[in-house]
């Protein structure tokens, strides 16, 4: 049986409450495709790799999508009313401001995909931890891999350089190069 149209300006207004902290978002369908519905502000210091692509639409207010460009931090402005589609495999951590909503797309993974979390170092740049697992529920693994990440000193310190990882984001000095939309 096909499901109803969602109507988001009378889902927010009766589910905002579901967007919570440190993800924020809320998975309204998840068949052949997840369609989540994301919430700022967010406070994730993680970095995304999926092997699928990802669909943007900044329903309200603006997003930055933090990525790494072959190497190099970039960082991706998503206003209001754009959409974005972020190749596979590509790390990303979506930087949520207050009072915004956004809408996210992703493709079911593959047979045997696995979905990974990545934190780099703002010391040295390094990766400081990578856990990978398969996606089942995107928004209830995340969060409990953040939370297991932000419980484990060890897994939070770089062996490069000895820097503790933050749990929540901190305006970086590390140069991030800005891309803007076309």
């Amino acid at each position: 049986m096909l499901s109803k149209p969602l109507n988001i300006p009378k889902w927010l207004e009766e589910n905002s409450h579901l967007l919570k902290p440190p993800i924020n978002n809320y998975c309204v369908y998840n068949t052949d495709m997840t369609v989540m519905i994301v919430g700022g502000p967010n406070a994730r210091t993680d970095y995304h790799i999926n092997s699928t692509s990802e669909f943007f639409y900044q329903y309200r207010g603006a997003m930055l999508l933090q990525v790494m460009d072959e190497g190099v931090p970039s960082a991706i402005p998503i206003h209001e009313g754009d959409t974005f589609l972020l190749p596979p495999n590509v790390p990303h951590n979506p930087v949520r401001f207050a009072d915004t909503v956004g809408i996210v797309v992703e493709m079911q993974r593959p047979a045997g995909a696995l979905d990974r979390l990545r934190w780099y170092c703002r010391g040295c740049g390094g990766v400081v931890h990578e856990v990978a697992f398969r996606c089942v529920d995107l928004g209830v693994q995340v969060k409990e891999e953040v939370e297991k990440f932000a419980a484990d000193l060890g897994a939070r310190t770089c062996v490069g350089c000895g820097v503790v990882a933050d749990l929540v984001p901190v305006e970086s000095k590390a140069p991030v190069r800005a891309v803007e939309a076309g």
